[in-house]
């Protein structure tokens, strides 16, 4: 059975862990872990900047998602962006992010102000892409672009 959840400081080191395997399988990148810890531990810290939320299999963490905030003027509202999706490749092609998912999106809407949900996809992970489009969302309407300060 697939439980779902707030994440808590205790999943923090899962956390880290999914977000350097992610990283590695769909940008060929290489995260440092100590950065990684360092920016997960601060949303943990400062719940202003976003939230994780974890999927959990017989009491081991199989999946986790992010949420942040951004304010949108056209809507009077907030829109809520999934980002550093993961979901361990033991535990995938089971409904582990469809659930996450499914849960995020009741949250959202049961909360007041919240007007809709946004993520980005490396546009190499066709298989991610195919998974969003099953759940109802479109990347039809926009292209994200970014200038990424060197660290």
């Amino acid at each position: 059975m697939i439980t779902y959840r707030e994440a808590r400081q205790s999943d923090t080191d899962q956390i880290v862990q999914f977000q350097v395997a992610m990283a590695r399988e769909t940008e060929d990148l290489e995260l440092d872990a100590g950065i990684c810890t360092r920016g997960v531990r601060a949303m943990f810290e400062d719940p202003e900047k976003g939230r994780y939320f974890v999927a959990e299999i017989d009491g081991v963490v199989a999946g986790s998602l992010m949420i942040t905030k951004e304010w949108s003027d056209w809507r009077a509202g907030t829109v809520w962006w999934i980002q550093s999706v993961y979901v361990a490749p033991a535990h995938r092609k089971k409904g582990v992010y469809g659930g996450l998912y499914g849960h995020v999106k009741g949250l959202m809407d049961r909360t007041p102000g919240i007007r809709g949900i946004r993520l980005y996809v490396d546009r190499r992970n066709t298989s991610a892409q195919e998974v969003y489009r099953r759940l109802g969302m479109n990347g039809d309407h926009y292209q994200v672009f970014e200038w990424m300060k060197d660290s």
